[in-house]
């Protein structure tokens, strides 16, 4: 048994201050005797203009947001997966990079999202993630102290085939920080986290941005953490803040004893 915590942010474009915030809500995660804490996608700077992004991102080693959560996990002996933050990688080249970070503030590993975003809601409402970051090209199955954790971000959701070879590989827990639009949202964040969940027999922790940001652009919030059956165990609707929940493996692993439906396709 661990505890898990997710927390709800609506990040703007400055470092410094959604840092402070996260800051406050890792103490609060930290109060509920959490074990292992996941912030939303694009935690440290929330925007898709490249130009800028350029201007401002660094490499992971430099990152100040990055850095000052290595610390936190160290000093208070917590692991903490960054959901996402925007990473040049080379001079002309972004990321969106989730990252994980053990109990003595080491990273262990990191996953470079795959799937951009590249839709269009409606004639005032587009996305073109491709213009802004380079995909990454591999899943990641990164190895927790209770079980493997199966990595992902925001639009990976919909696309079952990923979470089914990371459940295959063994993969106990998925993690899906997010910044959902509002639009799609409302119609589909619930059943598509219920669903991976339930054909993965796998918890899943999906962390989230929620509001109107500073761009005008409005995030769904709804921070959920499911049960391998589909039961929603904890929700934060719209406000920042942060859910935690007690997280047995044994249940994932009974499941899938139970209905093998992962050992064939």
């Amino acid at each position: 048994m661990f505890k898990v915590s997710c927390i709800q942010l609506k990040s703007n474009n400055n470092f410094q201050y959604n840092l402070n915030k996260t800051k406050k809500l890792i103490t609060k995660a930290i109060k509920q005797k959490t074990d292992f804490i996941l912030t939303p996608e694009v935690s440290s700077v929330f925007s898709l203009n490249k130009k800028k992004l350029l201007k401002k991102c660094t490499s992971m080693n430099a990152d100040i947001y990055v850095n000052g959560l290595r610390k936190i996990a160290k000093k208070n002996k917590k692991w903490i997966l960054i959901g996402s933050v925007i990473l040049k990688i080379k001079k002309n080249k972004l990321v969106n990079r989730s990252i994980l970070i053990n109990s003595k503030g080491i990273i262990t590993d990191f996953y470079d999202k795959i799937h951009m975003y590249d839709v269009t809601l409606s004639k005032k409402e587009k996305y073109f993630e491709s213009k802004t970051f380079s995909a990454g090209k591999k899943i990641k199955i990164s190895n927790l102290p209770w079980g493997k954790l199966g990595m992902s971000i925001c639009y990976d959701l919909r696309f079952p085939l990923m979470y089914r070879r990371l459940s295959q590989s063994g993969a106990l827990f998925l993690s899906v920080p997010s910044a959902f639009t509002e639009t799609t949202g409302k119609k589909h964040w619930h059943s598509l986290l219920k669903a991976r969940a339930i054909e993965n027999f796998s918890y899943v922790f999906a962390p989230a941005q929620g509001g109107k940001h500073y761009n005008g652009r409005k995030t769904f919030g709804h921070s959920l953490i499911i049960s391998p059956d589909g039961k929603i165990i904890k929700e934060l609707k719209k406000k920042e803040g942060v859910i935690t929940a007690s997280i047995n493996p044994l249940i994932a692993k009974k499941l899938r004893k139970n209905i093998p439906s992962l050992n064939s396709d």
